[in-house]
This record gives C-alpha cells, sequence and structure tokens, in this order.
C-alpha cells in the first residue's frame, strides 16, 4: 500500500458547524487518527477546527479532502483545492479525491491537475471516489503518482467485491462509506446472529466484518459521542471465520447512493 491508513476512520458528511467541531474532537480523543471530509459537506473550517481543539497532533491524523464534482475542471480543482487547505487551516491534506468522476471532470485535465497539486505539496497522495474499474484503469493510466485510495460505499449487504479485488491487486485502499448502512442494514438475519452470538450490536459488527478485510478502511460518521466511541472500540471485536463467512454469504443485496449517479453508468 502508498498509503497506510488506520484501521478505521472517521466520516463528517452531514455533520456542519460546532457539532461537526465537537464531534470531529471526539473522535480523535477516542481515538481516530483518520478524518475524512469534502468540499461538497461545506464543513471544512469544523473538521479543521476540531483537529485544534483536540490536542492530537496535526501529523499523527490522516487527514483527507475532496474536489467537489463542479470544481474538477484544470483552474478550479488547483483553486479550489488549495481553498480547501485554507478552510481546513492545513499546510496540505494527506489524502486529496476526486469526488464523483461527474461534474466538470474531465480525465486528462482533472487527474492533470490532481497531479499538479501533489507534485506542488497541497496533497501527500491521490486518491479517487466513486470510480468503476474501466474508471480507475483510466486515471491510473493518466496518473504519475500511485492511487493511494478508492472511496466508496461499502457494508455487508453491498460488499464491493469487485472493487476490492481491484484495490488488492493494485495495492490501494478501499475507503467504505456508509459502513453501516446508515442503520438500514441492521435487522438483517445473519447480522442479527452474530451480533447475538458476541452480545454486541449489528454496528459493531459491521464495523469489525471491515476491519477484517483486506484493504478496506471504514469510514463511519455519527456526532453522537456514545456512537463515535462505540465504533472505534468496534474494531477491538473479533469476529470468528464462521463469523466472517456468514456476513460474507449474505444474499440481499442493498445500494443505498443513488444508483442512477453518472459514475455508475459509463
Amino acid at each position: 500500500m502508498s498509503l497506510d491508513l488506520p484501521d478505521i476512520g472517521f466520516g463528517t458528511s452531514g455533520a456542519t458547524g460546532h457539532d461537526c467541531a465537537d464531534a470531529v474532537r471526539t473522535a480523535l480523543d477516542a481515538g481516530y487518527r483518520f478524518v475524512d471530509t469534502a468540499q461538497m459537506y461545506d464543513n471544512e473550517p469544523a473538521v479543521g477546527a476540531g483537529i485544534r481543539l483536540s490536542g492530537v497532533d496535526r501529523d499523527d491524523v490522516v487527514l483527507a479532502s475532496k474536489i467537489l464534482p463542479d470544481n474538477l475542471g484544470y483552474e478550479d480543482a488547483k483553486r479550489t483545492s488549495r481553498d480547501s487547505l485554507d478552510r481546513l487551516g492545513v499546510d496540505a491534506v494527506d489524502l486529496l479525491y476526486v469526488h464523483w468522476p461527474t461534474g466538470a471532470y474531465e480525465p486528462e485535465e482533472s487527474l492533470r491537475a490532481l497531479q499538479e497539486l501533489h507534485d506542488e505539496g497541497v496533497a501527500r497522495n491521490v486518491a479517487v471516489s466513486n470510480f468503476t474499474p474501466a474508471l480507475l484503469d483510466e486515471a491510473r493510466e493518466i496518473l504519475d503518482a500511485d492511487i493511494a485510495a478508492h472511496q466508496v460505499e461499502c457494508h455487508p449487504l453491498f460488499q464491493q467485491d469487485e472493487l476490492r479485488a481491484y484495490a488488492a491487486e493494485h495495492g490501494h485502499t478501499v475507503v467504505g462509506y456508509c459502513p453501516l448502512g446508515q442503520g438500514e442494514i441492521f435487522d438483517t438475519p445473519e447480522l442479527q446472529a452474530v451480533a447475538e452470538r458476541h452480545d454486541t450490536t449489528p454496528a459493531a459488527v459491521c464495523i469489525a466484518w471491515a476491519v477484517e478485510k483486506e484493504a478496506l478502511v471504514p469510514i463511519p460518521q455519527s456526532t453522537d459521542p456514545d456512537h463515535i466511541r462505540a465504533n472505534v472500540e468496534a474494531t477491538e471485536l473479533d469476529l470468528t471465520d464462521d463469523d466472517v463467512a456468514k456476513i460474507d454469504g449474505i444474499e440481499e443485496e442493498r445500494r443505498l447512493v443513488d444508483p442512477d449517479a453518472a459514475a455508475w453508468n459509463q
């Protein structure tokens, strides 16, 4: 792997203002060392404030942001990524993603901007989000820098076997958003059975399942301090091989992000 990510990250989608800053501080105090934001989330100032409030050294935090699809033109990508640094109050981000290959995304121009942002030190590593295997192949051909991460929806009911296998083959990490299936998957019998066996919750099982997988890092999101702490504690839950096999064998598939998104129709 070109970037060694922690077992779990902290997602911030949907959180803004003081709630977001407090959540990031709580997460870092609880032991998270990977924080994910995006221009789209409109919370980069709060994320930066939360990191500073925590007292955790900036160098000990893997900080990721993403370029808004409408900002993926060459000049806009360069300018708005530097604006992201200003909003975050940092000199560089550790991961900079193409958020969706839609909007103003043009592979040659958008990825040239991403490569230059890496070369200029704005982004220590480059990454993509919501790509198909064909789009990943194209990006790898254009970029000089290695793709460090690919962020996609990933949870026990949307396991992304193909993209996880692709990541293992090409040496990057899959960062899984919606790892708890937004709570909509907790009544799945297989998850409930494993949770009962370990006297824990389906949410904890979802996190533990992701941690068991090669090159997969979940990034659950919450502003509830108890949930934030419970999610990071779930990384210590040891599932048996039978538990993992039971979850792997779930036949139901449920995607929560809009399946009509253009990235999945190219």
